[in-house]
């Protein structure tokens, strides 16, 4: 159960939080972060095991609790803000082949309005948070 955890929350990661991913392995600890999440949960997985919970509810319900810190995606949010209101830098960033990095640049771009306004699942669809992170975006895009 260990390392299909382990599989799935780095799965989880280069699909939802790359920048996450990358900045771990810039001091070489996607490892231990992975090994150490896994064994936040291992109690529940355990407890699940001895309720005979089937494999794939196991697996789910572990994979939720592993990635409640993580949610919402800042990646996805950025990602989609660029394709919808900013279409021409989008599509020049995809195809240049710079599409992730540019959003990943872009979340630390945006990092201060995430942090004074907050990033939550109950604010993710908040006029006034999109429009901060728009406003962001573009002082990034005039600046490149």
């Amino acid at each position: 159960m260990h390392t299909i955890l382990i599989d799935k929350l780095r799965s989880y990661l280069v699909e939802n939080d790359p920048d996450l991913l990358i900045s771990l392995q810039g001091d070489y600890s996607v490892t231990r972060y992975l090994e150490d999440k896994v064994y936040q949960v291992m109690p529940l997985a355990e407890q699940l095991i001895a309720e005979d919970k089937p494999q794939y509810i196991i697996e789910e319900l572990c994979l939720d609790e592993l990635t409640k810190e993580l949610r919402p995606s800042k990646f996805h949010y950025i990602k989609e803000i660029l394709e919808e209101d900013f279409l021409q830098a989008y599509s020049r960033f995809r195809e240049a082949g710079v599409l992730t990095y540019e959003v990943i640049n872009l979340i630390e771009a945006c990092q201060h309005t995430f942090d004074s306004i907050g990033f939550t699942e109950e604010n993710e669809n908040d006029r006034a948070l999109k429009y901060a992170i728009m406003a962001d975006i573009q002082e990034y895009l005039e600046r490149g």
